[in-house]
């Protein structure tokens, strides 16, 4: 798996990867909030609002790690959407949930790959110029 990673990137490119991957995260950090805020409302229905953005704080927190564009953060990250991977699937068992359960398992699936994918080209790209 190595060889084929560092094939990949002298082949694209450490500067493409790193923006692609960039791109990947962003639009499913996007869509896995925006998901996240409707499972919250559609689960918690006639409660308050509080109680739906609950599932948004663990993401949250990660939002000054995407701003300054750390590796480390993004690492973290990736650990963090696994458990919204397996939200995901708890909700997609659910009566009449499950294509919004499969949803958030695309998108944090989405989210994982595109944060470890930054968080290895972002690192090798700031070795290089180092």
């Amino acid at each position: 798996m190595r060889q084929r990673l560092e094939r990949w990137e002298a082949e694209r490119g450490l500067d493409t990867l790193t923006a692609g991957s960039r791109r990947l995260v962003l639009g499913s950090y996007a869509a896995l909030a925006l998901l996240l805020a409707f499972a919250g409302w559609r689960l918690q229905a006639g409660t308050s609002l509080i109680a739906a953005l609950i599932y948004l704080l663990p993401l949250l927190l990660f939002l000054p790690s995407l701003i300054a564009r750390r590796p480390r953060g993004h690492a973290w990250l990736a650990f963090v959407s696994l458990l919204y991977f397996m939200m995901g699937v708890n909700i997609a068992i659910l009566p009449g949930l499950g294509l919004l359960g499969m949803a958030i398992v695309v998108a944090a699936l989405a989210l994982f790959v595109g944060a470890t994918g930054y968080a290895r080209f972002r690192s090798r790209q700031l070795r290089r110029d180092a």
